[in-house]
């Protein structure tokens, strides 16, 4: 992968119109306050906000004055809402004009030149290999594009891309609450073939649900909280950093207080035995 990006990822899919909907001027002070505390890639999607927070982004941006070369974007393409444009069904499209276009039109939205990483949303039945290796080749050679490589895609889906083009990264669904990767072979394969795991939604449902699995989670991070002296997400974090495939948690909070300890869990080193003691409480039962 030739694009360096920094630990932990800051997801924008919260900042627009899907849920915090931030002005241009707090998305310009949030970026600064992310960038302040070595947290230098962006994580995009055209869909976010209904096809508005790559453009409501890329204005704050054009304000920031943060030098371009010291930060990262990453964006995803490939999902045809109905909201937001005129479309009878949800769908996927990954023609080569369409990548294509949906890369130039990120590049617009978010006044850059070029996208550090692209990635292909979710994967569809209809996609052909050649036709998505012919738009990445393309793209990078006219600059517009650095890496390449696909979200939410199992094994085999990324292989068959993999025989075409090279394939640099697959965010995917992993947390302490969401581990099925690990056992999958997705995390395996990752490492055999060079392919850099990002995470999406890396605390899991641990705040997020009242159930038999987040209650004894919460219980046991309880505990980890006194050992550590570290907040319970930031030891969720470092859950995920301790794997050996090199897992990038996509943290999604606006919490300026939360974004200046995400950090920490880059800095903390989670011990074997806690680490299992994670696992085994969000299956409920001892490790196979």
């Amino acid at each position: 992968m030739k694009t360096k990006l920094s630990p932990i990822v800051a997801g924008t899919m919260n900042w627009g119109v899907w849920d915090k909907n931030l002005s241009t001027s707090e998305m310009e002070h949030l970026m600064h306050i992310c960038v302040e505390n070595q947290i230098s890639s962006f994580d995009h999607a055209d869909i976010y906000g209904n096809y508005t927070t790559e453009a409501d982004f890329g204005k704050a941006f054009g304000q920031s004055k943060i030098d371009r070369n010291k930060i990262q974007f990453i964006s995803k393409c490939g999902i045809q809402h109905v909201n937001g444009r005129n479309n009878a069904i949800k769908h996927y499209d990954y023609s080569k004009d369409y990548i294509i276009w949906s890369v130039e039109n990120s590049l617009k939205n978010l006044q850059t030149d070029y996208l550090d990483v692209l990635l292909l949303h979710r994967p569809s039945p209809l996609m052909v290999a050649d036709e998505v290796a012919e738009a990445v080749a393309k793209l990078k050679k006219e600059g517009k594009i650095i890496d390449f490589g696909v979200s939410n895609f199992t094994t085999w889906q990324t292989e068959l891309l993999r025989q075409k083009t090279e394939i640099n990264c697959n965010q995917i669904q992993f947390s302490a609450t969401h581990h099925d990767a690990m056992l999958d072979g997705s995390l395996d394969y990752m490492q055999l073939h060079n392919i850099r795991p990002m995470s999406w939604n890396p605390l899991g449902t641990v705040f997020r649900e009242d159930i038999e699995q987040t209650r004894r989670l919460k219980k046991l991070l309880a505990q980890l909280v006194d050992k550590y002296h570290f907040g319970s997400d930031t030891i969720l974090l470092a859950w995920i950093l301790k794997h050996p495939a090199n897992v990038i948690p996509v943290a999604g909070t606006v919490n300026i207080a939360r974004i200046q300890a995400l950090m920490k869990a880059v800095e903390m080193d989670l011990d074997q035995l806690d680490w299992f003691a994670i696992w085994t409480e969000s299956m409920g039962n001892k490790v196979p």
